[in-house]
């Protein structure tokens, strides 16, 4: 911690420049011509560097450190060295707790309520951080420090994630990280994930078959960047942020590693929780009264699943636990870099073990692609289905999820999981804090209730650096975290953050001077066909000071202490812009809906070859509606192959291209069902348009419909697509107009085979069926993209 006085006022950032008064000479040769030295910025003498890492997913229970089945060596590691924290908590949903991580403020103070994909126009959810709050790196950034974020970046408001921007809220523009390297967005494909360095879109550096992941990227860029940061600037701190994608789903992971708990889960869920609430006792994680708490009705009993199942199931455990394994070995291998270079003692290092509990949203028979049961359609995966692939979960043909069962285990001792932010098991995630040079303590466990908001003030006083009042012009509000630092060496020191609200998709609960209410509100696997209640006829609950896992329910004799607390949740909730609660789902997926902006209006949208990597909020939603695809194309002499435009990926949507210079339609569901349309003659040589039109069934989501492909006007090709994909394609792969990264929607092409190899002038995409192999006129499509303004 910094002792020496500091003679920057820092409340101020940019700390403004004061030159020195003195004498000016006419001649620089005249001696007595002098100027003090030009000096670098630096933080506080003192200062240490920090380490945040940051895991996805991963409930209270999952973890060796904390009790759970899977090895942590690294984490168990840490604590030995430092300190573990069992009462810490998080939002219940990655992007909210990563928002609120690096502000220090509440998730609704800086507009993340919920996930990017559902802001709404409402201040609390509208994934706009006012710039009243400045995020944490900037704030170390102008005061002297190095600083990188590696991994996942769920901030990004939907309609800023294009490759235009803006960029404001991305890591290395407005996020004060000097340094990303990493991915935009709720999850990625560890195979072949969709990356940025910076804000410019890059490949990976190899493929799945060449061995690449993306922890182990991640991992072996940030150990060269601080290695890097040290051998150039040794007196300057740094703040790296680690957040890989692990241990979000897809769980990918090779194979090597899913092995090693090989018919370690073959008894299910209900004895894994009971055995790790047993070692958790045995590790005193867990107070000697702690109770577990006993499964809910939706949650099926690992007894009453199908026999058939119950091997998929245990491999779906066997593989997210290697996930989990090699995602800590991968924190080690930096751990151990840092070490390397001699600052690990005098490294600030949090290893939160999960931005929320563990995720239910697999269905109750897990998923081998988890976009099925995100469209609604879990039904198509079968437990024939799911048996037959189940040798290839974790591989790069699957996109898995585990069981809903698994999830409740993982948060053992706790009740439910992520997203139910009303319970423990929905935000209380294992922590650890290891700073050799800051407490003499070792092995060390705190019992003070903690929060993620807590972590930005924390590492300000720290530094000795105040919260600054001013940032680029701007007043800024206070941090509403309280510093953990009081308790790096007083394990009984008295808790002093001691009131915390807790609210997502209506899940909501209070926490007050050990006492809690709660209610849940919604059930997080239920995507679609769940009869919600009115908010007003929730049931609370009351949790006493003494009741560790909320296991006994006091509401009924407790009446006036629950109604205090429901009171004082509604003031909290006013003050942090928690209401108007929404509850809504896919009306918030819905821009127009939801009331957030939108890159695309109107009904077309014209883009252009070697156009890339657009999210869908960037492209216009065929969904549950007709449409058409044009592309104005010069075939060379000899013919022409490849991708005109494609949507998603292997795991889910559709490419228009040439095979054999023939037009060729596929709509790929979920990676279950292909269908295919292709013409009946090539295109033959010179410029050409192509046309696609897709005449949808109505009468509900999901449906078919008719494909009749043209060349110049002309039908050249009829078939049918039998189902569609209501809700969404993917959440890491994206749109490309002249070849398709990622994976890819057939197997007719690879991504390095599939760039057009004649010229593509335009494609239009257009809504609705009224044109019927309509030509495109190019004055039109002037007259279009400048209606679109």
């Amino acid at each position: 911690m910094a002792d020496v006085p500091d003679r920057h006022a820092r409340v101020m950032l940019p700390i403004p420049d004061r030159p020195a008064p003195g004498l000016t000479t006419y001649d620089a040769k005249d001696p007595d011509t002098t100027y003090p030295p030009i000096e670098a910025l630096r933080p506080p003498e003192g200062a240490s560097n920090v380490l945040i890492v940051l895991l996805d997913d991963v409930g209270f229970g999952a973890s060796s450190a904390f009790g759970g089945p899977c090895a942590t060596p690294t984490a168990e590691r840490l604590a030995a060295g430092g300190l573990k924290y069992n009462r810490f908590h998080t939002t219940a949903l990655c992007a909210p707790s990563r928002a609120a991580l690096l502000s220090g403020r509440n998730h609704h103070s800086v507009g993340m309520g919920s996930i990017t994909e559902t802001a709404t126009s409402a201040p609390g959810n509208s994934s706009v951080r006012p710039n009243t709050k400045a995020p944490l790196p900037m704030t170390l950034k102008l005061n002297g420090y190095s600083t990188a974020q590696f991994g996942k970046c769920h901030e990004v408001p939907v309609w800023q994630s294009s490759p235009m921007g803006p960029f404001d809220a991305w890591p290395s523009a407005g996020g004060g990280f000097e340094t990303f390297y990493g991915f935009i967005g709720g999850e990625n494909n560890q195979w072949d994930p969709a990356l940025y360095n910076g804000t410019t879109p890059v490949d990976p550096p190899a493929t799945a078959e060449q061995g690449y992941h993306l922890t182990e990227d991640l991992a072996d860029r940030a150990c060269n960047w601080v290695r890097q940061q040290k051998a150039l600037m040794p007196d300057k701190p740094f703040f790296m942020y680690f957040a890989p994608g692990a241990t979000h789903a897809p769980h990918h992971v090779p194979q090597e590693w899913a092995d090693r708990y090989r018919g370690r889960f073959d008894d299910g869920w209900d004895v894994q929780r009971e055995r790790t609430f047993a070692r958790q006792k045995d590790l005193g994680v867990i107070p000697p009264g702690a109770e577990l708490t006993e499964r809910h009705a939706e949650i099926t009993a690992w007894d009453d699943m199908p026999d058939q199942l119950k091997p998929v199931l245990a491999r779906q455990m066997e593989v997210y636990a290697g996930f989990l394994e090699h995602t800590d070995h991968q924190v080690g291998r930096l751990i151990d870099t840092i070490d390397e270079l001699g600052v690990l003692d005098d490294t600030l290092v949090y290893y939160i073990i999960g931005d929320n509990g563990a995720s239910a949203e697999g269905t109750m028979n897990g998923a081998f692609n988890e976009m099925a049961n995100f469209n609604g359609m879990a039904a198509l995966e079968t437990p024939e289905f799911l048996r037959d692939k189940m040798a290839e979960l974790g591989t790069p043909s699957s996109y898995n999820h585990y069981s809903v069962g698994w999830a409740w285990a993982m948060n053992a001792p706790l009740q439910w999981t992520k997203q139910v932010a009303s319970h423990w098991g929905g935000t209380r995630n294992g922590a650890i804090v290891h700073w050799p040079a800051g407490f003499a303590e070792r092995g060390g466990l705190r019992s003070q209730f903690t929060h993620v908001i807590d972590v930005a003030p924390t590492i300000l006083e720290a530094a000795g650096l105040p919260e600054p009042m001013m940032v680029n012009g701007v007043q800024q509000s206070p941090m509403e975290g309280t510093s953990m630092l009081y308790t790096f060496g007083d394990a009984g020191a008295a808790e002093r953050h001691d009131l915390q609200y807790f609210e997502m998709f209506a899940n909501r609960g209070i926490y007050f001077q050990g006492w809690t209410a709660v209610t849940k509100h919604r059930t997080p696997w239920i995507m679609v066909g769940d009869d919600l209640p009115a908010f007003d006829d929730d049931a609370w609950e009351l949790y006493g000071p003494d009741d560790y896992s909320q296991a006994a329910d006091l509401s009924a004799k407790m009446p006036d202490m629950l109604a205090k607390l429901r009171r004082l949740w509604l003031i909290e909730a006013t003050k942090y812009n928690v209401l108007p609660l929404d509850d809504r789902t896919a009306e918030r997926l819905e821009p127009g809906l939801a009331g957030r902006p939108t890159l695309i209006r109107g009904n077309s949208q014209l883009l252009y070859a070697g156009m890339g990597r657009l999210s869908e909020n960037s492209v216009v939603s065929i969904k549950n509606k007709s449409f058409s695809v044009t592309a104005e194309i010069e075939v060379p002499d000899g013919g022409a192959d490849g991708v005109l435009i494609a949507q998603g990926g292997r795991f889910g949507g559709w490419s228009f291209y040439l095979k054999a210079g023939r037009a060729k339609f596929v709509y790929n569901v979920l990676g279950i069902q292909e269908f295919a349309v292709a013409a009946d003659a090539p295109v033959p040589a010179g410029r050409h348009q192509v046309r696609m039109e897709f005449a949808y069934d109505g009468g509900g989501l999901a449906k078919g419909g008719d494909v009749t492909l043209y060349h110049d006007g002309t039908a050249a090709g009829r078939g049918r697509v039998g189902a569609t994909q209501p809700m969404i394609f993917s959440a890491d792969e994206t749109t490309d107009v002249g070849y398709e990264s990622g994976t890819t929607v057939t197997p007719d092409y690879t991504a390095g085979s599939s760039r057009f190899t004649g010229r593509i002038n335009w494609v239009r995409i257009d809504l609705g069926d009224d044109d019927h192999g309509h030509l495109v006129d190019p004055d039109e499509r002037l007259r279009v993209a400048m209606a679109r303004q």
